[in-house]
């Protein structure tokens, strides 16, 4: 909490007391190799570490992951995972090639061909209907209570087919709120596939691939997608709503 002073347009200042979202460096090291340094809200950062790995491709499920270590430095957060199975090799070889990148960054010709790679793809089901998105929207404000301390944080969540919201996950970075989510459903058990993920994040191919990755067959956003979001997820076979209010949603794909 700190102090700050509010101008208003008829010229008034007021003093208030407002939070600030926390963001700090969070470190990911996996079988004693680093691999990535995030900004991020140092909070379900076991979620984080396991969504994340997923993501990269370096896990497929919670059991993949058999130990997790969190601790605070002076520096910021370090979360020390052991990693199982076959992305072994993955992970080894993408430190290997690795250079400094953000979450939502390319570098290099090695970033562009895996760029190029097709997704798994989506498995068929039926549409969610546009009642269940406008009721989940409903729902999502009871489960941010960061953004509501600080109004800077990103959601993310996994709502049924009825739009009810089973699990969410805030953070600072939008990318980290959808890791922190998919880490807890793997956690859980839940197969995210047998209902829909919900982001409160800009529509980006990031966001689609995660998506998929988790094994997500439909993907709501609050905002219009990117062009390459869009021939993500129609080439993958993802379900894609965007634009979505409380009254109206957009099916792009």
């Amino acid at each position: 909490m700190s102090d700050a002073i509010q101008f208003g347009a008829d010229g008034k200042q007021v003093p208030v007391t407002r939070a600030w979202v926390a963001e700090v460096p969070v470190a990911l090291e996996f079988n004693g190799l680093a691999y990535a340094v995030m900004m991020a809200t140092p909070e379900q950062l076991e979620d984080f570490a396991l969504g994340f790995a997923i993501a990269e491709g370096l896990a497929t499920r919670a059991a993949d992951m058999t130990g997790c270590a969190v601790a605070e430095t002076d520096k910021g957060w370090v979360v020390r995972a052991t990693l199982a199975g076959l992305g072994i090799d993955r992970l080894q070889e993408r430190v290997r090639t690795r250079v400094a990148e953000s979450s939502c960054g390319l570098c290099g010709i090695e970033n562009l061909e895996v760029l190029a790679k097709p997704l798994p793809p989506v498995a068929p089901h039926d549409a969610i209907s546009p009642g269940a998105i406008f009721a989940a929207l409903a729902a999502l404000r009871d489960h941010q209570p960061l953004t509501h301390a600080t109004g800077a944080a990103h959601a993310a969540a996994f709502c049924t087919r009825e739009g009810a919201i089973l699990l969410a996950r805030e953070d600072v970075g939008r990318h980290n709120a959808l890791d922190k989510l998919v880490g807890a459903l793997a956690k859980a058990g839940q197969d995210a596939g047998e209902g829909f993920l919900l982001s409160t994040a800009r529509c980006s191919y990031e966001i689609v691939e995660k998506a998929v990755r988790a094994g997500a067959r439909s993907l709501v956003t609050i905002s219009l997608p990117t062009s390459m979001a869009v021939e993500r997820a129609t080439a993958a076979g993802l379900s894609l709503w965007c634009l979505a209010r409380e009254d109206s949603v957009l099916r792009v794909a």
